[in-house]
């Protein structure tokens, strides 16, 4: 099977994550490029290619943690649905929490799934490679800027 390589963009201010979340994809060609920020102010600049950003190529798929500095996932997440041009770009919560409320919030403001993160790695890698297949060779989506 033949997908299509997706760009995604991880919001996270976990560094540690961060470099999980990259080892956990580096195997597979179905992800093409993945960038990180660490607030959610940072984020909005890049999906708005705004300062060192500005060359940057818009993701397809957002990975987006809810507790961060400066601005949170949720904040992020409605900024970003009431943008006309950035509401068409998937955004999938990523985080440690399994509160219902937050599951809940974070579908009714416009998140396409929600992922409460594996603390162990091979779980963590595993969920990657089942992640970068669903969103590259089921799902359809749009296209980078």
């Amino acid at each position: 099977m033949q997908g299509q390589p997706i760009e995604i963009l991880v919001v996270e201010d976990n560094e540690d994550d961060v470099l999980l979340l990259q080892e956990s994809f580096a195997d597979s060609r179905l992800v093409n490029v993945l960038h990180a920020v660490s607030d959610g102010e940072e984020a909005m600049q890049f999906l708005r290619r705004e300062g060192p950003y500005a060359e940057c190529k818009r993701p397809g798929l957002v990975l987006l943690d809810i507790n961060m500095p400066r601005k949170n996932g949720f904040e992020v997440l409605k900024e970003m649905k009431d943008d006309p041009s950035l509401r068409c770009i998937p955004v999938v919560m990523l985080t440690t929490s399994s509160r219902e409320v937050d599951i809940m919030r974070a579908y009714t403001n416009g998140a396409c799934s929600f992922i409460s993160k594996p603390v162990d790695f091979d779980k963590l890698k595993e969920v990657a490679k089942q992640f970068a297949l669903y969103w590259s060779l089921i799902s359809h989506l749009p296209r980078g800027e």
